[in-house]
């Protein structure tokens, strides 16, 4: 027997909303692996800090994907996980090679600010579902995305 979903959001609205979600979490899986390999090949003066920070924002981003995908999951519909599935999805354009620091500083403050923005889009359908659980959760990850954009941001400023 299946069972269905009776949380106050119709299907029509989570259908909506899970597909909005997994363009954010293509975006977010795209962040973590843009940061992931930024933080083995990064080199020069500072690679020892940008290193641990690759690697603390890295290992931040593997628990956000997971969150997403979960709540995709919740609202009764797959989540995308495939690299191909991310790569249709995504807004994030992937730099090729291996660009010095200060060009991955660059390319990892606008992947933070797209994340944000394509959390943002979100909000309208999110909130005319009375969907609290989703609004929360971009809430919180566009906290962490902008801050994060402000610190790189930040050692770009000289």
């Amino acid at each position: 027997m299946l069972s269905t979903i009776n949380t106050g959001i119709n299907e029509q609205d989570r259908k909506k909303i899970t597909e909005g979600l997994s363009y954010f979490l293509a975006d977010s899986y795209t962040l973590y692996l843009m940061t992931h390999n930024f933080h083995w090949n990064v080199k020069g003066a500072m690679f020892q800090t940008l290193h641990l920070m690759f690697e603390s924002q890295y290992n931040e981003l593997a628990l956000a994907v997971d969150t997403i995908a979960e709540r995709i999951r919740a609202l009764g519909f797959a989540a995308p996980g495939t690299l191909h599935e991310f790569s249709k999805l995504t807004s994030i354009k992937e730099p090729t090679g291996v660009p010095v620091a200060r060009d991955m500083i660059y390319e990892l403050m606008q992947g933070h600010e797209t994340v944000v923005r394509t959390a943002r889009t979100l909000f309208p359908i999110v909130q005319s579902a009375g969907d609290d659980v989703t609004a929360s959760l971009l809430t919180n990850r566009m906290e962490i995305h902008e801050k994060t954009s402000w610190m790189l941001r930040s050692m770009l400023d000289d």
